[in-house]
């Protein structure tokens, strides 16, 4: 009897080392919400005549801690963050400006952190007149691989919006060289893609420029692709 016991000991404890505890899991990322991809931000509290209190939110994140919301000055460059447990924060942004904003989801058990998407917005002025919004990248995806077609070419597309809903061209830039400085074409507001002629085993970079009535330019970013 007592050796029966025993073995049955034996067995627990067996069964009870071989659960291992489970990894810390990095954090996911967040869905914005609000303010709003490509708005005119109108809710800010005023705190005068230059600036306004604007409260950012977005989804919760699974084994996420805290957030960093992190807004950007897109004329300045001026960047502001702030740490914050719950979903929401707020910020005192100068009015009439674009601002871009993105969050980063962390976790103190984990080193890696991941960021969302990244949006852009006016914190509502006197503003007459916009100036466009960045233009978005559909595709090929920054530090995408692409293959290129029968005939060895590659579709860039994006997408554009403006306030003021005046925007008369984009100017396309593609190099093998980054800033890429070589404007390949100027296409009319109706045209958001282009063929360009690839090479394999070639990474490209390239940007969009969009201009509206006018003359106000904004640029995406230098984004990047290989064709494989």
């Amino acid at each position: 009897m007592k050796r029966a016991i025993s073995i049955i000991l034996c067995l627990m404890l067996s069964f009870t080392g071989c659960k291992k505890k489970r990894s810390p899991q990095p954090p996911e990322a967040v869905l914005l919400l609000f303010p709003e991809q490509n708005s005119e931000c109108t809710t800010g509290v005023s705190l005068g005549e230059e600036k306004s209190q604007v409260e950012f939110n977005w989804s919760a994140a699974d084994n996420t801690e805290t957030y960093e919301l992190r807004v950007t000055n897109t004329e300045t460059g001026t960047v502001q963050t702030i740490i914050s447990a719950n979903t929401s924060a707020t910020l005192p942004l100068e009015k009439g400006k674009q601002y871009s904003w993105l969050v980063r989801s962390k976790n103190s058990q984990v080193e890696q952190t991941v960021s969302s998407e990244i949006w852009h917005f006016y914190n509502a002025g006197s503003n007459t007149t916009f100036a466009p919004f960045p233009a978005t990248i559909v595709s090929p995806a920054s530090s995408e691989n692409v293959f290129k077609d029968i005939n060895n070419e590659v579709v860039l597309s994006w997408s554009a919006s403006d306030l003021d809903n005046d925007i008369v061209n984009y100017e396309v830039y593609f190099s093998v060289e980054t800033p890429p400085t070589d404007l390949i074409r100027s296409l009319q507001p109706s045209v958001n893609s282009i063929k360009v002629s690839v090479a394999s085993d070639t990474v490209y970079y390239w940007s969009v420029v969009v201009i509206d009535a006018e003359g106000n330019k904004s640029n995406s970013g230098i984004y990047n692709f290989k064709v494989l």
